[in-house]
């Protein structure tokens, strides 16, 4: 029995190609041109719906390490890119028709591929399956996967920036939970504290801060903002002390460095089980990427931060992924059904087909009664994986960065010298994982 692939953006056309070239039978299946999302323009497969980058090129930034170990895996789509690519700086950037025309070529002549049109309103109970349907499903899969997953599909209309723990300024941070409710023992979250004068200045910047523009498609029907997840900026336009009295607010908390209550404080709160991410807690934004490190840098500890991902605002659906898939991409309840792509979690054009690679050879080897590929966690896509599956109660969507790695030790200070070794030491490692992933017989 074939493959069934519903979805032929990137991770749909990945894990398509990667289960086509193991030899197996793929039905893909691509609603478009019978139907549209709001965002998609072109009856082409694996559209590019915003930037024609795909994010740094050299292999010592985490972007130019996870597209190196993609196409080591296979991939369909990081060739034709860099046969596609246009002057970009350091970037890998796509003339994008060209781009989706070749990966969409390359699909349809694959003897292995059929492709079908129309839209899937159910997922097949029988064979093994690959959902990829991207960030804007269409309204009757997503409820009948809501109703698959008992109503595990979350929605954010706002999200916080991700900083790398190595680059607070401790000197000007502390540690320690409100009133001292913690249960590490040393302080659930990094404390960063401004005085009056600062916290003045940092509000009067935020207010005047410009907003990234909105897509209709990435708002409420209404564009109302839920005040769960209202931006730091827009609350902050309610009044002087608006943020002071919300997600910034001082209380029960005492800076060891003065001895004092600090007139405001931002608080980060770890992001992953390593302790090497932390986000703003209650910073969701949709502020400019530049404003949003001009404006959040005038915070004392964060002066010098590292960025992993800036705050965003827009439509995304996604699963509740650490409670229903496990390492392989597939449904812990049903190791017939795989998921890839952004609703998986994970955030970026590459990183969508990155997870559609893993998704479609392990289809196969469900398909043959082989057992997965669980890639090393030192390997951007094995730690991208990683960030899908492990138990996490604030789990919200990531992309490539160095952060997600196991640090290197002893630690090297020199940041373009401590990002070459990590990526040397994820390509190593790959190489031993596929090696004796062969020898094992797969």
């Amino acid at each position: 029995m074939a493959i069934t692939v519903i979805g032929a953006g990137l991770a749909g056309c990945e894990a398509a190609w990667a289960a086509a070239q193991a030899g197996e039978q793929v039905v893909l299946w691509e609603m478009k041109p019978d139907k549209y999302t709001p965002a998609h323009k072109q009856p082409l497969f694996a559209e590019l719906v915003c930037s024609n980058s795909l994010k740094a090129a050299c292999l010592e930034s985490a972007a130019g390490l996870l597209k190196e170990e993609m196409a080591r895996l296979g991939s369909l789509c990081v060739p034709i890119a860099r046969q596609c690519a246009v002057p970009a700086g350091g970037a890998l950037a796509v003339d994008r028709d060209l781009f989706s025309a070749a990966v969409t070529d390359a699909i349809r002549s694959h003897p292995n591929i059929t492709v079908r049109h129309g839209e899937v309103t159910a997922i097949p109970n029988d064979g093994v399956t690959v959902v990829a349907t991207g960030p804007l499903t269409s309204e009757p899969l997503a409820k009948e996967i809501a109703a698959l997953c008992g109503g595990g599909l979350s929605f954010y209309d706002a999200a916080a920036p991700i900083v790398t723990a190595d680059s607070v300024d401790m000197t000007s941070a502390f540690r320690a939970s409100r009133y001292d409710r913690e249960e590490s023992g040393e302080g659930d979250y990094i404390n960063c504290p401004l005085n009056k004068a600062e916290y003045e200045a940092f509000h009067e910047a935020l207010i005047a801060a410009e907003r990234a523009p909105l897509h209709a498609f990435d708002t409420p029907s209404d564009l109302t903002v839920y005040e769960g997840c209202m931006p730091i900026e827009v609350l902050a336009s309610r009044g002087t002390d608006a943020i002071r009295f919300g997600p910034m607010k001082p209380v029960g908390l005492r800076d060891p460095h003065t001895g004092h209550r600090p007139w405001a404080v931002v608080q980060l709160r770890t992001e992953n089980k390593e302790g090497t991410l932390y986000n703003l807690v209650g910073f969701q934004t949709n502020l400019k990427f530049g404003e949003q490190k001009r404006v959040f840098g005038m915070i004392p500890a964060l002066k010098n931060a590292e960025f992993v991902r800036y705050g965003v605002m827009h439509r995304n659906t996604f699963l509740d992924a650490p409670r229903l898939l496990d390492g392989a991409f597939r449904l812990k309840e049903n190791h017939n059904l795989f998921f890839a792509g952004q609703m998986t979690g994970v955030e970026g054009y590459m990183e969508s087909a990155a997870s559609g690679i893993l998704a479609g050879i392990n289809a196969v080897r469900q398909v043959r009664g082989e057992a997965p590929l669980i890639l090393p966690r030192d390997t951007m896509m094995g730690a991208l994986a990683g960030h899908v599956c492990d138990e996490n109660k604030h789990y919200q969507p990531m992309g490539a960065n160095f952060g997600i790695l196991p640090p290197i030790e002893p630690h090297i200070r020199d940041k373009k010298a401590r990002y070459a070794a990590l990526a040397n030491r994820a390509l190593d490692s790959l190489e031993a994982a596929l090696a004796q992933d062969g020898k094992d017989g797969n």
